[in-house]
């Protein structure tokens, strides 16, 4: 499956529009999904994104790794390492497509890396 990095402009802000919910790897809701490579849970996180002229809601999945103290609905955040993956499936005879998102980490904007570690 291809993955695409985001390209953004540098006008481009993020902010949060949720707090993270984990992902499940089953329908029952008893197993957490985990990234491949490190075994982290993963949670997925609205993000508004304001370019320009517009704005656009986002899922991205993240890994417990990579959410910061002080993430609440609201704060600037700036993903790192944004993929796309476009997906597409047939399910009862109807296709459905989409594009998942996924960040290595969320970092806060405007606060520095001491500043999280004391809010929290």
């Amino acid at each position: 499956m291809a993955r695409i990095r985001v390209g953004l402009l540098p006008t481009a802000s993020f902010m949060v529009g949720n707090l993270p919910v984990p992902k499940y790897s089953d329908a029952e809701k008893t197993q957490f999904a985990t990234d491949r490579e490190t075994g982290a849970k993963l949670f997925t996180v609205t993000l508004f994104l304001m370019e320009e002229d517009r704005a656009e809601a986002l899922k991205v999945t993240v890994p417990e790794t990579g959410l910061p103290n002080g993430l609440m609905p609201g704060v600037p955040v700036m993903p790192v390492e944004l993929f796309a993956t476009p997906w597409a499936r047939v399910f009862n005879g109807q296709l459905s497509d989409g594009i998942a998102y996924r960040a290595d980490r969320l970092d806060l904007v405007g606060a520095t890396p001491s500043a999280g570690a004391e809010a929290a």
